[in-house]
């Protein structure tokens, strides 16, 4: 039977040695804790928070997050095409994904708010109605990505190919017209 913890607070928790045990947590926060390189896989998250927390390398493989939100957190090289895509609904605000990958999945609708998405692989993922204000896609990969009513209009550094991609109805700044012409190697001044 697996364990359940509902309405719990983790502050400044170090899980890379002990790790948090399995189970279904619901409604928890967990504040400045450390997940480096550890293991948060066949977890359940329900109406979670991880605020300033390090998951860094974190294996998240058939993980549960349903309607979890991370605030301030490091989430480099993150995988989360391996989570369970089952009541899937995430929220990033502040945070660092570098690296991370969203490969094939359907995150439609999910809120990126000043994040910074350096190199995160968006690979044939579908991405309609997703926000993405004030982000840093620097080096992103969109390739067969459904970007369809997706708003990129305070976005940034991103390269989107349109015949590479679905973009119908997303929407784009006048600034950022470049990252969706960058394929052609003109000069807008």
């Amino acid at each position: 039977m697996r364990a359940f913890f509902a309405d719990r607070k983790y502050i400044t928790k170090d899980f890379r040695e002990k790790h948090l045990p399995k189970g279904d947590y619901e409604n928890c926060v967990f504040e400045n804790c450390q997940f480096q390189e550890g293991l948060l896989d066949n977890q359940n998250f329900v109406e979670c928070r991880f605020v300033n927390c390090d998951l860094t390398n974190t294996n998240v493989a058939h993980t549960q997050f349903n309607d979890v939100r991370f605030e301030g957190c490091k989430l480099v090289g993150v995988h989360f095409e391996t989570c369970d895509p089952l009541l899937l609904g995430l929220g990033f605000k502040g945070c660092n994904l570098t690296l991370a990958s969203f490969y094939e999945m359907d995150i439609s609708g999910t809120h990126f708010l000043g994040c910074r998405m350096h190199k995160v692989d968006f690979t044939a993922s579908v991405l309609s109605k997703c926000n993405f204000p004030e982000c840093d896609f620097k080096d992103a990969v969109f390739e067969g990505t459904h970007l369809e009513r997706a708003n990129f209009v305070s976005a940034f550094n991103y390269t989107i190919d349109p015949n590479k991609n679905r973009i119908k109805k997303a929407r784009f700044s006048q600034g950022g017209l470049i990252g969706l012409l960058k394929k052609y190697d003109i000069v807008v001044n």
